[in-house]
């Protein structure tokens, strides 16, 4: 973990290093400016002597302002390399999720990766600052004027000595107790991040069913579980003060007896009990300051593990050693597939990886061929291994058993970004981001010209409602897409597939939202204009696919059925049931009795 974070620390190792050496130079002025106090007091005030006061006081200036310039030099160095080292764990996490393979996704929940790159980070960035000048400042402080009390009187040392280790096993006591809460903290924001993510993203179910209440009711809920830790562990740290402030009142009072007995038997001045006075508030504050950073760095713990987990995370689906860089063709074939969802952790599950699913597989002992070029029908109740399917030919999952091929090579073979650029997906639920139409639809294509994206949205029967808008391709989309319909999010998500120019051509009931003419326009525009691509169709209604070349049919994870709309008609009972559902008005898979 530690090797992982002093990583990240990259280019602002310097402003680091710096930190710690300016902050004990600091110190070291600090530390002796009380003993030029006490020569001052004692050679210059207390001898008469006015030339004594104007040179120690003279010193005592230019000692202060070296002191204050290195402060101010210190300051500024610690904020570049925690700032920086921040910026750095952000951009590290980010670029490792985006290797993540679904699977990897599935581990941590939307709102526990937001807490890691928020609130675990700016724990970390607070750390780092507090350890590049605290850790450094208070044992120095701590040291040095523990020396500097030996040197003016060994004897009144002991009541500093007694005092360090009181406060130190008061304040151990407290920092015990408060890491553990620290710990459970980190959880409490996970659950209150995760309830203010579903319900903002989730706002118009939330109105739509009058369920403000119950979402209040939630959000209070996890608000008031973090609330009751902070008050647990904020009550405990506060006890810092009060045990301060007894150990300090303590030596006060004990430094006073003695050092006045002392004065008055000769063998200690007023100056130097001055600077007594001086050094055991600096030993104290310093002991507070290391309490205070066992607690942050307990807290800064949790955060650093939260974060080391994401980088270090090793993806599921990585790239083979030596891989292929070029798909011949959109051919596709599935050997005896098997693919299960493991029980104990969202991964799928592999040969020799993790225990036997309790739940059976979604898919089992898939195959089946398909030719480049052909376009090819998936019908299937919910639940059947439809999507789960199309998931496994762009290596989105890994298959458990068995083998998927592109281009007559398994899907194994190829440089990630090479198939996928390969085989285009469009889900039911796609994803728009804020930004221009032209925008959205160059993801496909960062080259593509206008033409080239007008094209793609004739054929995905989007052009004509664009150009209905007031600046047509250069309309902005809102966060979401919220300011189109299902049915066009849907057409703008099909062209930006169609821009990348793939072999494979997967669209998951993307077209679910179209109106029956909108789809046939669509299918018809495939046929004609996209001969060589591959082309999956996953839909619910078969007037969507009975055109199709072919047409798979699943059930429970099982192939049931692939052949030509017309003979599955004649030879396939679920298939033909549907159909008849459909053709009366109906055609939910899930109550068709097969």
């Amino acid at each position: 973990m530690l090797k992982t974070l002093y990583r990240q620390i990259g280019q602002y190792k310097w402003a680091a290093v710096m930190t710690p050496v300016l902050t004990a130079l600091e110190v070291v002025m600090d530390v002796l400016i009380p003993w030029v106090t006490a020569s001052l007091i004692d050679k210059g005030i207390n001898a008469g002597n006015i030339g004594e006061v104007y040179r120690y006081g003279g010193l005592m200036l230019v000692m202060a302002f070296i002191s204050l310039v290195l402060g101010i030099l210190a300051g500024r160095s610690s904020a570049v390399a925690s700032t920086g080292f921040a910026a750095n764990l952000r951009s590290a996490m980010y670029k490792n999720i985006q290797t993540f393979a679904f699977s990897d996704i599935d581990k941590y929940s939307t709102a526990g990766l937001v807490t890691r790159m928020t609130t675990d980070v700016q724990n970390l960035q607070q750390a780092f600052q507090q350890i590049l000048r605290v850790t450094v400042r208070a044992p120095f402080r701590l040291v040095l004027s523990v020396v500097m009390c030996l040197v003016i009187d060994p004897r009144l040392s002991l009541i500093f000595i007694v005092a360090m280790v009181v406060l130190s096993v008061s304040l151990w006591q407290i920092i015990s107790r408060v890491s553990r809460l620290f710990q459970q903290v980190f959880e409490k924001y996970d659950a209150l991040n995760e309830s203010v993510g579903e319900n903002i993203a989730g706002i118009r179910v939330v109105k739509a069913f009058v369920r403000e209440k119950f979402e209040n009711e939630k959000f209070a809920r996890a608000a008031e579980g973090l609330y009751k830790l902070y008050v647990r562990a904020e009550s405990l740290m506060a006890l810092n003060h009060p045990v301060m402030n007894m150990v300090v009142y303590g030596c006060m009072i004990a430094l006073s007896w003695w050092g006045a007995h002392f004065i008055v038997g000769g063998t200690l001045t007023t100056g130097e009990l001055t600077s007594l006075f001086t050094y055991v508030m600096s030993i104290l504050q310093a002991l507070m300051m290391l309490s205070m950073i066992f607690v942050m760095l307990t807290q800064s713990a949790a955060s650093a593990k939260r974060v080391t987990e994401v980088i270090n995370e090793q993806p599921d689906i990585v790239n083979p050693e030596n891989p292929l860089m070029e798909v011949a063709d959109g051919s596709l074939e599935f050997r005896e597939v098997r693919f299960d969802y493991n029980a104990a952790s969202p991964s799928p599950l592999g040969e020799g990886r993790g225990e036997a699913s309790s739940r059976r597989s979604a898919l089992y002992n898939v195959t089946f061929s398909i030719a480049s070029g052909e376009t090819i029908g998936v019908i299937g109740g919910t639940g059947s291994g439809k999507s789960t399917m199309v998931s496994l030919v762009s290596r989105l999952y890994d298959v458990g058993k068995g083998e998927v091929l592109v281009g007559g090579r398994n899907v194994k073979d190829y440089d990630l970004k090479t198939l996928r650029s390969a085989v285009s997906v469009v889900l039911q639920q796609n994803t728009l981001f804020t930004g221009s139409i032209l925008d959205n639809l160059r993801w496909g294509n960062a080259d593509a010209t206008l033409e080239e994206c007008r094209e793609a949205c004739r054929m995905a029967q989007a052009d004509e409602f664009i150009m209905e808008m007031t600046n047509g391709y250069d309309t902005r989309i809102e966060q979401g897409g919220t300011n189109v319909s299902g049915g066009q999010k849907q057409r703008l998500c099909i062209a930006r597939a169609l821009l990348r120019k793939p072999k494979i051509l997967i669209l998951d009931d993307s077209t679910s939202a179209c109106d029956t003419d909108t789809d046939r326009k669509i299918q018809l525009a495939f046929r004609t204009q996209l001969p060589e691509m591959t082309k999956l169709i996953i839909a619910q209604r078969i007037s969507s696919v009975q055109h199709c070349d072919r047409i798979l049919v699943l059930e429970g994870g099982h192939v049931t059925g692939f052949d030509t709309h017309e003979h599955l008609l004649a030879d396939n009972q679920f298939y033909r049931e549907v159909n008849e559902l459909q053709s009366l008005g109906s055609g939910d898979f899930d109550k068709v009795d097969s």
